[in-house]
């Protein structure tokens, strides 16, 4: 896998779409969108499951989370693009992996990560994560996690705050001290409450817009350092 820089097997060509017979035109604005991307070219060429995997590369060069020989838990990791960038940067192996991976869609194999096909919010993943990693703590837990879209703004940003509060709470659970925790949330108001709480837990909180994520989008990215560590009672 390589790492190029930005713009790699990119000649910049635009490729235009026709509505074919059946598909609507919302579907062909996507495949059009998804045909111009440089970000989805670029993963083709460098080996990534998805361009998602640059909006970690992108994060990761500006705040150095991940470092060689650290655990890490990628929360709804399908299709593997985070798990691809992390393994590669704590440089784990199948011999000792160090990063594990939960979703309940199916992923293909990694090498140097465990891969649970679970559902996150099962009373039992926290458990299976941890036995996953030897019974040992994360230092770092990454989240991309967002609920299937309904395209009513407000209640997609309510489930996925859902999602994100969880992911939160997994780690303030099993973090090391100084651990780290970077997470997607959606604009929509609420996330500044949750901002505050967080503050409490980890030396520094703050929201971050990695280039890879579209414009468009109303995703950010929750980026937690400094972990003070579990509170007791």
């Amino acid at each position: 896998m390589s790492n190029n820089k930005k713009g790699s097997g990119d000649r910049g060509l635009h490729v235009r779409v026709k509505t074919a017979a059946g598909r609507r035109e919302s579907s062909t604005r996507w495949l059009e969108r998804q045909l111009n991307d440089p970000y989805v070219r670029r993963a083709k060429v460098d080996g990534y499951r998805s361009r998602a995997a640059y909006k970690l590369i992108e994060m990761d060069d500006k705040q150095r989370l991940l470092k060689p020989g650290y655990r890490v838990v990628d929360l709804g990791a399908a299709p593997g693009g985070w798990c691809q960038v992390a393994v590669s940067r704590v440089k784990s192996t199948p011999e000792a992996p160090k990063v594990v991976g939960i979703d309940y869609l199916e992923m293909d194999h990694i090498p140097g990560v465990v891969l649970l096909k679970k559902d996150f919010l099962d009373d039992d993943a926290p458990e299976a994560l941890l036995e996953a990693l030897g019974g040992l703590p994360p230092d770092v837990v990454l989240s991309d996690m967002a609920a299937p879209t309904t395209g009513h703004r407000q209640t997609d940003h309510l489930r996925t705050t859902h999602l994100f509060e969880v992911a939160v709470d997994f780690a303030r659970q099993n973090l090391v001290p100084g651990g780290s925790f970077l997470a997607k949330v959606f604009r929509g108001g609420t996330e500044n409450a949750l901002l505050s709480d967080m503050k409490r837990d980890f030396k520094s909180v703050a929201h971050i817009k990695p280039p890879a994520s579209r414009k468009e989008s109303p995703e950010l990215y929750v980026i937690a350092k400094g972990f003070r560590g579990r509170s007791e009672g």
